[in-house]
């Protein structure tokens, strides 16, 4: 699909004030219009934040959709590679972004309480967490380079996957700065810059894997490192856009962003960490079970590696929207809670998690109508074509699971909740869904099927137990 901006057009998208959710957000009354709760200003509301981050999630997943798409023509040995080290790498990354977690509900009440000040505070506390935590992050990818080696792992995938890393790791702390700062921005309800410095992050991506990966302009064609060369300039790229846009934010209210930078608050600081190490962990418990899936098929072969991967990418793609939905319902129930009015926070969780749902139902039928024209996206391999149509009739089974449990975990974040969805994460995962999976695919050699069977009931579990604890969780009064 061509996307055409007019530039200016484009600035001031991205300049522009979020002025309907500005508005909806600092209404006192909490849509309550003589005694009268306005559902339908709300939503409106929670579309305005929703929308916008939702398509930033569908940028940052079209980045990696790309990534294996053009790397793609290399053969199933490059798709197979791009997938094992992302799974390898994103396992201990994502943990990062998931310590910054804790600045949806800090920056949202604040700015539900028009504590503006409160705001900057926690982001520079963020950014302190990053720079402590950026080194141990690109330690331990150097330390883990065995897992590239395992046994029963194809020596080309292996390689081709090491190579990969290696350079991926230099764009760690850009990954983690850019994560910091979107919780900021979102949390103030300044989306849209979020947006567009994915929107224009994936051209920066598209242009510099056709440059890398195939030696354009006079470049070497570096194959798979290419795409990780690619990827670290696009995060330097995306950190620089919301660095500049949260500077420009804190200009036009008087108080320079780093003219009036706090020094490290120690207690903030740990109540971010309260927040988002339990956050972080529930985080890497999802992302390291699909890795681990990952490296459980790539025991199989390549073709199913390969296919395990465009499945897992065509999964991870729908779950961009509730997942930017999570995001929106996290910030919305913060607001809710600033302003002290928790009957809103109830229903802007409950309109969430709607809006996640019903998204989730129309990709299953997708899915389950469609399996083979997706699959011919990524792959013309016969043997991927036929096995990657039944895996994605699976994909179809749990879709609505996979968003319902997304969402929630959102909202339950915006009570302050962290805790209760790692540790039904870990329950669902690790003690059930994995070991089950790896049973059927192996024990009863049903291969690739019989793994994604076991991460679907794991799911269906998770989105269940969590959907309980938000309608029985207490509105928290500040």
């Amino acid at each position: 699909m061509a996307l055409r901006v007019e530039s200016g057009n484009l600035s001031r998208f991205a300049q522009g004030r979020d002025a309907v959710t500005d508005h909806l957000i600092f209404d006192e009354s909490g849509s309550e219009f003589g005694g009268k709760v306005d559902v339908a200003a709300e939503l409106r509301a929670l579309l305005a934040l929703a929308i916008p981050v939702a398509l930033s999630e569908i940028g940052w997943m079209t980045m990696t959709v790309v990534d294996v798409v053009m790397v793609g023509k290399l053969g199933p040995d490059a798709i197979g590679a791009v997938g094992l080290g992302n799974a390898i790498y994103y396992a201990p990354s994502i943990f990062g972004i998931g310590l910054l977690l804790g600045l949806d509900t800090l920056v949202s009440r604040s700015w539900g309480a028009k504590n503006f000040d409160d705001c900057h505070r926690s982001l520079a506390q963020a950014m302190y967490i990053v720079l402590a935590f950026t080194p141990v992050l690109m330690l331990f990818m150097v330390v883990a380079r065995p897992l590239f080696a395992g046994s029963g792992i194809d020596p080309t995938v292996s390689l081709l996957a090491r190579q990969y890393v290696g350079l991926l790791n230099w764009g760690t702390l850009p990954l983690l700065v850019y994560g910091g700062f979107r919780r900021y921005l979102q949390g103030v309800g300044r989306v849209r810059p979020v947006t567009f410095a994915l929107i224009s992050a994936n051209l920066v991506n598209l242009a510099g894997n056709w440059v890398f990966i195939y030696g354009k302009f006079g470049m070497p064609a570096l194959g798979v490192r290419g795409s990780a060369c690619s990827t670290v300039v696009a995060r330097i790229y995306m950190a620089g856009v919301l660095v500049f846009f949260a500077w420009q934010h804190e200009r036009r209210r008087g108080h320079g962003l780093f003219a009036h930078w706090p020094g490290p608050d120690w207690s903030r600081i740990r109540s971010l960490l309260s927040l988002g190490v339990p956050a972080a962990f529930q985080v890497i418990l999802e992302v390291a079970a699909f890795g681990a899936a990952t490296i459980m098929a790539a025991h199989l072969n390549p073709v199913a590696l390969a296919t395990h991967e465009i499945a897992l990418s065509c999964a991870a793609y729908t779950y961009m929207v509730p997942l930017g939905i999570s995001a929106a319902g996290a910030v919305a129930v913060g607001h809710a809670i600033g302003a002290k009015n928790p009957a809103r926070a109830r229903r802007a969780g409950w309109m969430a998690l709607g809006l996640g749902v019903g998204f989730m139902v129309v990709t299953a039928l997708l899915f389950l109508f469609l399996p083979r024209p997706i699959m011919e996206i990524y792959s013309r391999d016969a043997q991927v074509l036929m096995l990657g149509s039944h895996i994605l009739i699976i994909v179809a089974a749990f879709q609505v699971f996979d968003g319902a449990q997304a969402v929630t975990t959102g909202a339950l974040r915006g009570l302050g909740e962290t805790r209760f969805p790692m540790l039904m994460n870990f329950a669902g995962y690790w003690l059930i869904g994995l070991p089950l999976g790896a049973w059927l695919c192996f024990h009863m050699r049903w291969g690739l099927p019989g793994l994604w069977i076991g991460l679907t009931l794991s799911l269906v579990l998770i989105a269940s137990l969590l959907v309980r604890r938000w309608q029985v969780a207490k509105m928290p009064v500040l």
